[in-house]
């Protein structure tokens, strides 16, 4: 199935920054093209609350962590270029959320305060020094910010990769309840596939792609095969069919009004491309909905920005990634590093 279908104040040119760099240690860094086969395997698994592991990669060092939240059923995985950047001037750490990759699955509803609560039980359990900075894209961004809220004194700063657009009915009604058809099929086949991975049916590649899932061609045989078998555990299924239906709920209403975060350094990334799959005749309405969304979310900090990255799609991270390094080094430039 289509990622696309699953997922769903100041403005900054994006420029080249002049003089000294957080980031400048990142010259020489290589930027894989495909996924290491170091995430064929666990990286750190972290006890957390409920008898459960989360599954932790950190790299680098500092005095400052960059804590990396992944978007809707995506896992550590989707910053396997971004990292290496980042690790190369700072500390840097990514997991598996509660359900993917090498993490337990967690109690129900996955929602945002799941989420939020799980990570603020990662971060203290693996001793790391707080405050951090927090890099949420797509619905991860939406976990940034509500964890950036309830922890505010744990938060020095936050990059949002391309957060989507909230309360779509208002632009585009009928694409929005055309979109809620949708999610009642969607919601049907992963149920579909739940019970076939309950029963050990999902373990041929032939079963997997009815339910939407293929082998990634950024990965290696030993990789995807990895991949695959964690798709084929019902904890896959059922973490999935619980946070979209919570995604239904939280992108149907706007910003919340009251949403602060003080004066903590804020940028939001804007890709350029991602309604191009979308029709023309609401391409315009979903953008103005995203565009609304993201002002108010750069006016929730009175150091917030807003920056546009061309010829990219919803994936900065992977399309882009010095993009993102470069927003993340800025934020690092404007925040105070703990004491050692």
């Amino acid at each position: 199935m289509n990622q696309k279908l699953w997922e769903k104040s100041r403005i900054a040119v994006l420029t080249l920054f002049v003089g000294i760099s957080p980031l400048a240690g990142a010259a020489g860094v290589i930027v894989p093209q495909r996924i290491p086969d170091t995430y064929a395997k666990a990286a750190t698994l972290v006890s957390v609350a409920h008898g459960r592991q989360l599954n932790l990669r950190c790299t680098g060092s500092g005095l400052q962590t960059v804590m990396l939240e992944a978007g809707s059923h995506a896992d550590s995985m989707t910053w396997f270029k971004l990292q290496p950047l980042l690790s190369s001037v700072t500390r840097v750490c990514a997991y598996d959320r509660a359900g993917y990759g090498f993490s337990s699955g967690g109690p129900q509803p996955r929602n945002l305060d799941a989420d939020v609560s799980d990570l603020h039980d990662l971060i203290r359990a693996a001793g790391i020094k707080t405050p951090v900075v927090l890099v949420g894209h797509s619905l991860g961004s939406n976990i940034v910010r509500r964890y950036a809220e309830r922890y505010a004194a744990e938060v020095a700063g936050m990059v949002l990769i391309d957060p989507p657009e909230q309360d779509v009915a208002a632009f585009a009604p009928e694409w929005a309840k055309s979109d809620e058809e949708l999610n009642a099929q969607r919601f049907a086949l992963i149920r579909q596939c739940e019970a076939s991975a309950e029963k050990d049916a999902l373990v041929s590649l032939p079963a997997l792609k009815a339910c939407g899932v293929g082998s990634n061609p950024l990965a290696s045989a030993k990789l995807n095969a990895v991949i695959l078998a964690e798709k084929s555990r019902p904890a896959f299924w059922r973490t999935l069919l619980s946070e979209l239906q919570d995604n239904a709920v939280v992108f149907s209403k706007p910003v919340p009004l009251k949403e602060t975060h003080g004066s903590v350094p804020l940028v939001v990334l804007t890709a350029a491309n991602t309604y191009a799959g979308a029709p023309p005749s609401v391409r315009k309405a979903l953008e103005s909905a995203r565009e609304k969304t993201q002002a108010q979310i750069v006016a929730t900090s009175t150091h917030g920005e807003r920056w546009f990255v061309d010829n990219t799609s919803h994936d900065i991270q992977l399309d882009q990634p010095e993009v993102v390094a470069k927003a993340v080094a800025k934020v690092l430039q404007q925040t105070v590093a703990p004491d050692k």
